[in-house]
């Protein structure tokens, strides 16, 4: 009597390795699928604390865990190297450079880039921040304008010593902040021609003020902080020019030899390509539960996707959001596989904002109460350590920044590249 062969095991195929790629992963730890992890990257970012590494608090290490790692254990699980290149969505299959991956179910979690506003040569003069890459570059940039000022004419410190942030979110403000401080405390007496406190950041933001989606009363409070830093705030103000020597702020020219983009997001080229309608940024939008509109057995998830919640709201572009709609497109594909009626619409649970002005100061809205200053601090830190993977990481980012706060210095100033 001839044996039949086994059933193949549906192919589940996520491409991206960021918050929502690997929540989805991890869902289908127990589900009766074979899971193909796929990302150019080996390794897994915890992109909220990239702008630390941008300016010397943290090494990249801290920060990012090997993907094949993270996976180590779960048995239905492989990961590939590779960048996507395309999806065939009518072959099922992904075109990546490692050759075509066929897929039962897609998971596209490829996260997003930056936006320009049309134009995409300010990208030369001033980078953003999604990468370890972009991180180490910014250092580069930020430590290497000191080391040009010290041996700089005088007439040419003054842009050389101006630091300019475009975006007045979280990361805009956090990023403000931070080269303040690097500025007026650990490079300090490091320099005998220029006195970094002489230093000016200045932070623009378009709209009528910054972090648009906190209370009035925290911005308000995050402003006044940046202040007293010496940070220069300007709100109702919109970059039209940008270039090696300085930005342009309508018939305004304010010379700095760094800028930093922190302002606006636009949608992976791989997301941006994929059928059915798009948002301004290129963003996928997608059915209530996440499937791409015509195809149910694909999902678009994280920032490459544009998701709405209740009263269609849209749903932020913060990790805690990603990891939900991983974790919830996993749960739509385990129903589908088990012929079991699947979750339905996805339904983001909104725990709160933090954003970290500078030492000791932070403003935190979280399930109905407002922190701000030390305590607002303590606990955005915390919050971090929390959601950092791995014991060893915990333990050494809250060794560095209890070494940071007693003596107020970075210790990765390397200039690298």
């Amino acid at each position: 009597m001839s044996q039949s062969s086994p059933v193949p095991r549906p192919r589940v195929v996520i491409v991206g390795g960021g918050f929502g790629g690997l929540a989805a992963a991890r869902e289908l730890a127990n589900a009766p699928v074979d899971v193909t992890v796929l990302d150019r990257r080996n390794y897994h970012l915890f992109q909220p604390l990239l702008y630390q590494v941008a300016t010397a608090a943290l090494s990249p290490s801290e920060i990012a865990w090997p993907i094949r790692h993270l996976l180590r254990r779960q048995a239905n699980a492989r990961v590939l190297l590779a960048e996507a290149t395309g999806v065939d969505l009518d072959a099922g299959s992904v075109r990546t450079t490692a050759g075509d991956q066929p897929y039962d179910y897609l998971v596209v979690a490829t996260g997003a880039a930056h936006s320009y506003f049309g134009h995409p040569e300010w990208a030369d003069w001033a980078p953003g921040l999604k990468s370890i890459e972009d991180a180490t570059a910014i250092r580069r940039r930020v430590l290497g304008a000191f080391e040009r000022a010290e041996n700089a004419a005088a007439a040419e410190r003054e842009g050389l010593l101006t630091f300019v942030i475009v975006g007045g979110g979280p990361t805009g403000v956090e990023m403000a902040g931070a080269v303040a401080e690097l500025a007026r405390d650990a490079l300090a007496r490091d320099f005998r021609n220029v006195d970094p406190r002489d230093a000016k950041v200045v932070l623009i933001e378009a709209g009528e003020r910054i972090l648009a989606a906190f209370p009035e009363s925290l911005a308000a409070y995050a402003t006044r902080m940046l202040e007293r830093l010496g940070v220069t705030v300007m709100t109702r103000t919109a970059v039209t020019g940008c270039d090696a020597q300085g930005v342009d702020l309508g018939d305004e020219r304010l010379a700095s030899s760094t800028v930093i983009w922190a302002a606006g997001v636009a949608a992976s080229p791989l997301a941006a390509d994929l059928a059915g309608p798009h948002d301004r940024a290129g963003r996928s939008v997608v059915e209530e539960d996440l499937s791409l509109q015509g195809h149910p057995n694909v999902f678009v998830v994280g920032d490459a996707a544009s998701m709405t919640g209740p009263a269609g709201v849209p749903v932020p572009g913060i990790a805690p959001a990603a990891k939900q709609a991983g974790r919830h497109a996993a749960l739509v594909i385990e129903a589908q596989v088990a012929g079991r009626p699947t979750p339905g619409a996805f339904r983001y649970r909104h725990a709160g904002d933090l954003a970290t002005i500078g030492r000791s100061a932070a403003v935190v809205r979280f399930d109905g109460f407002r922190l701000t200053g030390w305590l607002g601090w303590v606990f955005w830190g915390l919050a971090h350590i929390y959601f950092l993977i791995g014991l060893r990481n915990r333990v050494a980012v809250a060794l560095d920044w209890s070494w940071s706060w007693l003596t107020r210095q970075r210790h990765v100033r390397l200039i690298i590249g």
